[in-house]
């Protein structure tokens, strides 16, 4: 075994030292300017995005009103939500009653589109450019506007109705009827997942078709044999997606019910009702525990998502 005197020592710390910095030199000369430019990303993703979640997640254990300091509460404001919150119950429900029918409605109507769409006809670019415009305007407050003008008393759907001598309903305001308002405004947005599905459809081999057909199978039995199979990746994704999305869903229900939920909180979202508690009631904590519970619906059924895929989601063969 060898030992280095002090001298040593001090003679061949300034070269390792040097080495060092030889080091970080030509490790800041290859990457320094990329991460220069993703600077602006990092600030807005720590300072906008983790930094807000962390905020949240610490004040569901709080009692906090924005103008006195949060006070620790525990798990009081889960408790309160599970077993003494009525209208937590009541947005639950119409927020599932709008995802199972408006989700299902909207990815069936969308393939319907990209089938004839697929189809080979002239001016498709025009046709893609007008059935995805309403994915561009339906969150918009002015789309929710129009709809309410639209599905009103004296609307122009009971304008319409009444050429037909039906007399319609206020639609908007009565509870049977209005949450249908809303899951029709958001089928009508169906030209994001319509774009998708006709890229899909895009990619199936031809080859297929024309073997099926030399077999005598139907345009029918095409669909369910070939389409659909080998679109069941196009259909997870855009299933997974859309769920998402309805489960945040609030501009609509928002400006159709003046903010309240209205008729009899048939049009109550749980994103509705998180608002309401936040800048309604200045119940901040409260509504950061709301939040969370939604962020933990919304996993859940992503990796229930994933974890059912493999019986039904087909790829390649």
């Amino acid at each position: 075994m060898t030992t280095r005197s002090y001298g040593e020592t001090m003679q061949t710390a300034p070269k390792e030292r040097a080495s060092v910095q030889s080091t970080w030199r030509r490790l800041w000369a290859a990457n320094g300017p990329g991460y220069l430019f993703l600077l602006p990303w990092f600030i807005g993703f720590f300072g906008l995005t983790v930094g807000p979640i962390l905020s949240s997640f610490y004040l569901s254990f709080t009692d906090f009103n924005l103008l006195n300091p949060p006070k620790w509460v525990g798990m009081a404001n889960y408790a309160r939500i599970f077993t003494a919150d009525p209208k937590f119950v009541q947005s639950m429900r119409v927020t599932f009653f709008f995802v199972v029918f408006s989700v299902p409605l909207k990815l069936a109507f969308a393939l319907g589109v990209a089938l004839l769409l697929n189809r080979g006809m002239k001016g498709l670019p025009l046709y893609r450019a007008v059935f995805y415009l309403p994915s561009l305007l339906g969150a918009s407050v002015a789309i929710a506007v129009l709809w309410r003008q639209l599905f009103a008393g004296d609307g122009l759907v009971n304008d319409f109705l009444a050429i037909f001598g039906i007399q319609g309903p206020s639609w908007i305001s009565n509870p049977r009827f209005s949450l249908w308002t809303l899951i029709v405004l958001s089928i009508w947005q169906f030209g994001s997942p319509m774009i998708i599905f006709l890229a899909g459809l895009r990619q199936i081999p031809q080859d297929m078709y024309e073997a099926a057909s030399l077999d005598g199978a139907s345009k029918w039995r095409m669909f369910w044999k070939i389409t659909l199979p080998l679109l069941t990746p196009v259909v997870f994704f855009n299933a997974i997606i859309q769920t998402i999305e309805a489960f945040k869903s609030f501009t609509p229900a928002f400006i159709i019910s003046g903010g309240t939920g209205n008729p009899i909180n048939s049009t109550l979202f749980y994103t509705l009702y998180l608002y309401q508690e936040a800048f309604g009631f200045f119940r901040m904590g409260y509504a950061s525990a709301l939040a969370w519970i939604l962020l933990a619906i919304v996993a859940l059924f992503t990796a229930f998502s994933f974890l059912t895929s493999k019986y039904w989601v087909h790829y390649d063969d």
